[in-house]
């Protein structure tokens, strides 16, 4: 069980627009492709021992680079903003 749920979640999205979502109750995770919201709830509230308010899931499209005069692209990603019930919250920044 534990492993379907480390699938959903690869890893907490860290940069300063998720620091100020923080403040608000709201978590950043980039998920699976195929995760739905109710996977992503699911996991958090598995992992974490949460209550997980709503969830919204944005699909991040790769930006076009190019190395040594050859096309490419970086990885497409998922991302998953997740509101936690009042009172509750997550320490994303510890190592496990």
């Amino acid at each position: 069980m534990k492993e379907q749920l480390f699938s959903v979640l690869r890893a907490p999205h860290i940069s300063e627009k998720s620091a100020r979502l923080q403040e608000l109750n709201q978590y950043v995770f980039e998920v699976a492709q195929g995760a739905t919201k109710a996977d992503v709830k699911a996991a958090v509230e598995g992992l974490f021992s949460v209550e997980v308010q709503s969830v919204n899931l944005v699909n991040q499209k790769g930006k076009a680079r190019s190395f040594r005069n050859r096309a490419g692209t970086r990885g497409s990603k998922r991302k998953a903003y997740v509101r936690l019930a009042d009172g509750q919250t997550i320490d994303v920044t510890a190592k496990a």
